[in-house]
């Protein structure tokens, strides 16, 4: 499983070094740009102030566009249990899909296998908890849809790479479109909460909800994403908990 990468130095990042301790988290983004190149160009132009510590290309090959030990530009406006702005804590990956706006597709083969690669790098040399491997969306509900729900969480979860449930997924569509009390939808927004999510006060606006809801089901229930918490989303986040 030799991990092969290659430089490709991005400006956009913060000084000074940070220590290698601080590194906790690893965040995974789609492009969510058309063309590869133009994703590139972006994530190292000075200009666009954004940029990642890995982009995955289309045919698999790893660039390194800022060294672990620096900050780089990638999760902006952020939060995930009590940490503001993860770019601190975190390594950024940036994997090429057109994203939702641009006729979203499925990963390739050769994308998932170079990452499952460098994610076995990075938690072995990071000792990162895969509590911690988190999507954009999951850190910033409200702006970001990626990496989506085409991307293969629960196959990264079999190979201890990433965080998943461990219910049957047969038996659990069953409480999905299942009404839920309102008592039963204030435990579910507090169980996300629990797991690491943005904290909704119940006055907060229905939109607001929403797309946290889809957040969580982009991640953790990819078969529907419609920002609607049924039986099966509470019965989800129950089982995350006790994970």
């Amino acid at each position: 499983m030799w991990l092969k990468i290659t430089s490709n130095y991005s400006p956009n990042f913060s000084t000074p070094k940070r220590q290698k301790k601080n590194i906790k988290y690893i965040i995974i983004h789609y492009t969510g740009m058309k063309d590869e190149l133009s994703a590139l160009n972006r994530l190292t132009d000075l200009k666009s102030k954004v940029s990642a510590h890995y982009f995955i290309k289309k045919n698999g090959k790893i660039l390194n566009l800022v060294p672990d030990l620096y900050e780089a530009w990638h999760a902006g406006k952020s939060k995930w249990k009590n940490i503001k702005s993860l770019n601190r804590y975190s390594i950024g990956i940036e994997i090429q899909n057109p994203g939702h706006e641009n006729f979203y597709k499925k990963f390739s083969i050769k994308q998932m296998n170079s990452l499952k690669k460098l994610l076995r790098f990075l938690i072995k040399r990071y000792k990162i908890n895969i509590k911690n491997i988190l999507g954009h969306s999951d850190i910033a509900p409200n702006r970001k849809k990626d990496p989506g729900e085409k991307f293969p969480w629960e196959e990264l979860a079999k190979l201890k790479l990433a965080y998943w449930h461990k219910l049957d997924k047969k038996k659990l569509e069953k409480y999905r479109f299942k009404k839920i009390k309102s008592s039963d939808r204030n435990k579910f927004f507090i169980n996300l909460h629990k797991i690491g999510y943005v904290k909704v006060q119940s006055t907060s606006p229905l939109n607001k909800k929403k797309l946290l809801v889809k957040a969580f089901q982009r991640r953790f229930r990819q078969g529907l994403v419609n920002g609607i918490c049924d039986q099966e989303c509470l019965i989800l986040t129950k089982n995350l908990l006790n994970y």
